[in-house]
């Protein structure tokens, strides 16, 4: 199966970065959080490190492939007891060895060399050449026939390296997945704290201007003074309540900058966007279709890939080790290193072999239980997979019924805070007759305004029940224009020294 080498993000927005300066407030476009957040937010680029890592892995892995050189020089120069019946005498030798080889590994698993071999010997011996050079010069190659043949057992290492990228970047794309639903999330709740802090804020003037008109009225004799303690009562509940709505809104700000990597220096963030209150259906079979390629369903199907991939190589391992050896070597020997060389090159003396290599442990037990082990994690990452698949239909349900919900409820909100509002102006109205106490009109006004607050929180619900769709179809990333270009971890591989 084709797989792609490696995809990763830009944001391609419309709008131009937003600009500011320290110590003012920023106005925040959604698009403008969402791109900052892509970009700066520290969770999102410390998961672009691990497909970076797993480039390295790979390169590494590639390396089984590099020609290896390899020099041995050796220089003795000995004198033994001579085992002659000639006595006191001594065998007297001296021996210098230059041997060279290059050789590399082949994707069949075989492993060929290429050898230039040199020695020089002089000895006091009668039974030899006193004095003498040789050399040779010849190939070899090792082929395993059965265990470690072919390029999927030698180029396990590689593969697995490949496959866990592809896996990492699912994990990356799942972080920018989820880190852009927060976004969203958050900036929505700013916006409705931020509401709330000014139904608070309108509260408070009521308040006030019902103590100061019951002020009025107890001093004109038209009420008792009994009403100024009540009118009082309400006025600092809502001044409290002000103050607790106000510390709210600061505590977001401050939660959106830490998630933006916004300065500090920054004193305030307004939100521009409004949350929809546009009605959106969605289709149960189309976002089920499209839940199931999700990037934590991706990720796990890569996972999947490098169970079944391991399990054929650990197979072939179970068989016995049987390898083809063969060289072929140019030999000569003579007083003088010319005349050695000379006859080795006229290709007088070739000494050649093949032959057959065979190994096989009794029981094999290691190369046995690794393949079970391997099959077991295989159906234990299919079985992942599946119970990822049910949830998911089962999230795109819940998120369908939490939009349909959320529609519902801003209707009921809206006319919940109409019939609050008209039940105020009653209430006002029975007051000035001195049908109602003050009591009762601030208690009717606090009902106006968990009235407000529910239509808030109603508008804010359902914008955040059509992220979690979104989300749960892993179709957000598109919806808020992120797109991903290749070569982003392969950048930041190569720019690492």
């Amino acid at each position: 199966m084709h797989l792609p080498r490696l995809l990763f993000f830009c944001i391609l927005l419309a709008l131009p970065a937003v600009a500011y300066t320290a110590g003012e407030p920023l106005s925040l476009p959604l698009n403008e959080a969402i791109r900052m957040a892509v970009e700066k937010n520290l969770d999102v680029r410390a998961e672009l490190f691990n497909p970076a890592q797993y480039e390295a892995d790979i390169n590494r892995n590639r390396s089984i492939y590099d020609p290896l050189l390899t020099l041995q020089t050796n220089f003795t120069d000995s004198t033994t007891l001579s085992s002659s019946f000639a006595a006191g005498r001594n065998n007297e030798s001296v021996s210098f060895l230059l041997d060279s080889s290059i050789s590399r590994l082949f994707f069949t698993g075989a492993t060929a060399a290429i050898n230039f071999n040199n020695s020089y010997a002089s000895t006091n011996s009668s039974l030899t050449v006193p004095n003498y050079w040789q050399t040779g010069l010849g190939a070899s190659i090792v082929q395993p026939l059965l265990k470690n043949f072919g390029r999927e057992a030698t180029e396990i290492a590689i593969n697995v390296s490949r496959l866990s990228k592809f896996a990492s970047l699912e994990r990356f794309n799942l972080k920018l997945l989820t880190t852009v639903a927060q976004v969203r999330n958050e900036y929505y709740k700013l916006h409705s704290l931020r509401e709330e802090s000014e139904v608070k804020k309108v509260s408070l003037e009521l308040a006030r201007k019902i103590l100061s008109d019951t002020q009025a009225r107890v001093k004109a004799g038209v009420l008792p003074a009994m009403e100024i303690l009540n009118a009082e009562f309400g006025a600092v509940s809502r001044e409290k309540e002000l103050i607790d709505a106000e510390r709210a809104v600061n505590d977001q700000v401050d939660v959106l900058k830490l998630l933006l990597q916004i300065d500090r220096k920054v004193s305030d963030l307004r939100t521009v966007d409004l949350p929809t209150r546009e009605r959106i259906d969605a289709s149960e079979d189309e976002g089920i279709r499209k839940a199931l390629s999700r990037p934590d369903i991706r990720e796990q199907k890569h996972n999947l890939e490098i169970s079944e991939l391991q399990t054929r190589v650990f197979s072939s391992k179970t068989r016995p080790d049987l390898s083809l050896t063969a060289s072929a070597w140019l030999t000569g020997l003579d007083s003088t290193y010319q005349r050695n060389l000379d006859k080795t090159f006229t290709f007088d003396y070739p000494v050649w072999s093949i032959g057959f290599n065979f190994t096989y442990p009794f029981g094999n037990n290691a190369a046995e239980n690794d393949y079970r082990k391997s099959r077991l994690k295989t159906e234990q990452t299919a079985l992942q997979i599946r119970s990822l698949e049910e949830g998911a239909a089962n999230e795109v349900r819940a998120a369908i019924r939490a939009i349909t919900a959320g529609f519902k409820q801003i209707d009921v909100a809206d006319r919940g805070r109409a019939f609050a509002e008209e039940r105020l102006r009653a209430f006002i109205r029975k007051n000035e007759v001195g049908l109602a106490t003050t009591k009762d009109v601030l208690d009717v006004e606090n009902d106006l305004v968990a009235a407000k607050s529910n239509q808030i929180n109603a508008v804010v619900g359902y914008a955040n029940a059509l992220t979690r769709y979104w989300q749960v179809t892993g179709e957000l990333l598109e919806r808020e224009g992120v797109r991903v270009v290749e070569g982003d971890a392969d950048k930041l591989y190569s720019s690492t020294r």
